[in-house]
């Protein structure tokens, strides 16, 4: 089993230059989930094994709620 604190820190540099390819706005980091948030998009990309997934197909669908936090 891994521990999930040794894989879940992104680089903020990176956090820094990375944006939605959809919108092109910056994106927000949800350590507990392990997703990059474009509230503006409203989509999740997933960080799997620490790499950024940034492939809107692979994005979750946030909730209303959610996009506007």
């Amino acid at each position: 089993m891994t521990d999930k604190t040794t894989t879940s820190a992104i680089d903020p540099k990176l956090l820094e230059i990375l944006v939605c390819p959809l919108t092109k706005q910056t994106l927000a980091y949800d350590a507990e989930r392990q997703e990059l948030v474009s509230r503006a998009a409203g989509l999740a990309y997933p960080i799997r094994e620490g790499i950024p997934i940034m492939l809107p197909e692979e994005a979750r669908t946030l909730k209303e709620e959610a996009r506007k936090s």
